[in-house]
């Protein structure tokens, strides 16, 4: 009887793992698939345009540094796109051209201007120039993002012309940053407003920050 026992439990325990295997396999053999960008593209537009290995991450870099193609002189695209009443890719280009002329020859011109700029500089770049580069983003930025309090401090102290210092680390236990002169500071980013609760537990006044392009952006009273 318990041999019987033990050959039914046996047997359901296995079926129950092979039906478990059974709905995985068929889970993981489900239809999937990836769409390039390139694909999309040629599938709309009925070709994507082939470039030299690295040219168009100078290209890319070069437009940003001249802000050849922002919203203010190509316009918002997220906005035309949906203003557009057409279907067909060939409308959508007569219909951008019509609105924006010299759009696309004044974006060339910009961006070919800043590719003349970078490639003078491209002539004062050495090794050792690639070095120091190299050391100080490793380095000094790493400890510079993470160690950012003190210079925030200095700052303001010299702004509100008073001194200035770091907290112990029994102050960080009760919230406090730093000190302006003998007033107790807390350090906290902007998205830290939206947390009122934690707010409660900081009883000395919040110096806000939020990080910007180049930097941070200092918040005091």
């Amino acid at each position: 009887m318990k041999t019987n026992r033990f050959l039914i439990i046996f047997s359901l325990v296995l079926s129950v793992i092979l039906l478990c295997g059974i709905a995985i396999a068929e889970e993981q053999t489900k239809p999937s698939f990836i769409l390039s960008t390139k694909k999309i593209m040629t599938d709309i537009a009925g070709k994507a345009e082939t470039y030299p290995t690295y040219t168009t991450q100078l290209i890319n870099l070069a437009n940003q540094n001249s802000q050849a193609t922002r919203p203010k002189k190509v316009g918002q695209m997220s906005e035309l796109i949906q203003e557009f009443e057409g279907q067909s890719y060939e409308e959508w280009v007569r219909w951008y051209l019509n609105k924006y002329p010299d759009t696309i020859d004044q974006a060339t011109d910009d961006t070919y201007a800043m590719i003349q700029k970078m490639r003078h500089a491209m002539a004062d770049i050495d090794r050792g120039m690639v070095r120091t580069w190299i050391r100080e983003l490793i380095l000094t930025k790493t400890f510079a993002g993470l160690r950012f309090q003190e210079s925030i401090l200095k700052e303001i102290s010299q702004k509100e012309k008073t001194s200035y210092r770091l907290a112990n680390p029994d102050e960080e236990g009760k919230g406090i940053d730093g000190y302006l002169g003998a007033k107790p500071v807390s350090i906290k980013p902007t998205s830290y407003k939206a947390k009122p609760f934690l707010q409660e537990d900081i009883k000395v006044e919040i110096i806000y920050y939020e990080k910007v392009r180049g930097g941070i952006r200092v918040f005091y009273k």
